[in-house]
């Protein structure tokens, strides 16, 4: 089980133990100073020390262990100039979107260094091929999501046996998609010495009991106690309004017009509607693109580099881009549908507000639809924070329903749904109550 021990603050990377190479591409990556989860993760990790880290996204946790890893290694090579390159760092991410920015971070910093950094990106939607050619002859880092990671292990294109770190990024979303069953086979094939590290934005159950088996007396780095002036606290402002189903994409671009926005991300429940707000969005004048996971890898490549790049405006998006996006500067985040899950709502929300920036996240509640109230009440009864409910004048909803008028009495929310099981078990007590 972790132990706690907390790290105080330092004023600068040097103050860390971060090498000059590594200050310079700090730097040179607009770091200037350590965010509070990089003061806390940096000692430890640089000690060899397994680690969990809690942290808001957007507060740095990527920075957090890619320099003190990339610090580590280097010394390594100084020291024992192996060849042929031997795998030392595996990054196991949740996401295509977040595999390929920390891949990204790990080659701009690593530029700066003396010693040739190899890391391979291994995700799937693209070919197998160039993914084995890139691991002939080794790598130092393999930054891969789980799928992949085990089609290469099959083909014997790469082997964990003298790994030295394990980083689980976003531990939480892992779980979450469903990535357990291929964790668990990547764990078994693991050195039983290594250095573990846990990084997630929430602290489910299951989160904890993967922690419990994977860290070795680990340094338990959390946030949620920072001040609000500190830079990874979100500043995000919060935003509840109702309106009427009928009306919600007018009202986005009411706010669109209003707010001032150079960029958005707005959230909605499927890849239909994804295509289908864009659409609306466009034939009024915005420029606005879909991302959701039946697009190609390369268009959602291309989607996410035209937000960055400011060629569109708004981002229309499933839960895909909840987590692992980084856009720079992200002005709003737009809730068109609920998200199911109140961890979905924190990591939604999360796109904006990042490394330090202010940020608004804005959430409509359907006053014509049963269970949308009731809905967002326990998203905020799960962030312990209550939003103000709002009416834009000339959207204002026809009527309000009261919040116990609730057609699924579970809500929709994810986690309080009946269970296959407990169907069945409520299917067979009817009918014993019938036959009775």
């Amino acid at each position: 089980m972790p132990d706690s021990s907390p790290t105080s603050l330092a004023p600068s990377f040097a103050d860390l133990g971060l090498e000059p190479a590594l200050q310079g591409a700090a730097a040179q990556a607009g770091w200037a100073r350590p965010t509070p989860v990089q003061a806390q993760v940096l000692p430890p990790v640089l000690g060899g020390r397994d680690v969990l880290a809690l942290a808001p996204t957007g507060s740095g946790k990527t920075g957090a262990f890619v320099l003190p890893l990339l610090q580590r290694w280097l010394n390594n090579a100084n020291t024992t100039h192996e060849r042929p390159r031997q795998l030392a760092v595996l990054v196991l991410s949740p996401t295509r979107e977040l595999a390929v920015q920390t891949h990204h971070t790990l080659q701009a910093l690593a530029a700066r260094l003396p010693q040739a950094l190899h890391a391979v990106l291994a995700v799937g939607g693209v070919s197998i091929n160039p993914q084995m050619m890139a691991l002939r002859g080794g790598a130092h880092v393999v930054v891969a999501t789980p799928g992949r990671l085990l089609d290469l292990l099959a083909h014997n294109a790469l082997s964990l046996s003298q790994l030295d770190t394990l980083v689980l990024d976003e531990a939480d979303r892992l779980l979450d998609l469903g990535f357990a069953d291929e964790v668990n086979r990547v764990l078994a094939l693991l050195p039983a010495q290594r250095q573990t590290l846990l990084l997630s934005a929430t602290w489910p159950a299951d989160v904890a009991r993967l922690a419990e088996r994977v860290l070795q007396q680990a340094v338990r780095c959390e946030l949620p106690g920072c001040t609000p002036g500190d830079a990874a606290t979100p500043d995000i402002t919060q935003r509840a309004i109702e309106v009427d189903t009928a009306r919600r994409t007018p009202l986005l671009r009411h706010l669109l017009a209003t707010e001032g926005w150079d960029s958005a991300m707005v959230f909605v429940a499927s890849q239909y509607a994804s295509e289908h707000v864009a659409d609306k969005l466009r034939r009024h004048g915005v420029p606005a693109q879909a991302l959701h996971g039946a697009l190609s890898a390369g268009r959602r490549s291309q989607v996410l580099t035209d937000l960055k790049a400011r060629r569109i405006r708004v981002l229309v998006a499933t839960d895909l881009a909840a987590r692992g996006i980084d856009v720079p500067q992200l002005a709003a985040v737009v809730n068109l549908d609920l998200p199911r899950s109140p961890s979905d709502h924190t990591h939604r929300i999360g796109r904006t507000g990042r490394a330090g920036a202010s940020g608004v996240a804005i959430s409509f509640i359907c006053a014509d639809a049963p269970g949308s109230e009731a809905h967002f009440r326990l998203i905020e009864k799960r962030q312990a924070q209550r939003v103000p409910r709002e009416q834009i004048t000339g959207f204002e909803p026809a009527a309000v329903l009261p919040a116990s008028t609730v057609a699924d009495p579970n809500g929709g929310i994810k986690g309080r749904r009946l269970s296959k099981k407990d169907k069945l078990r409520a299917a067979a007590a009817a009918g014993k109550a019938r036959s009775a």
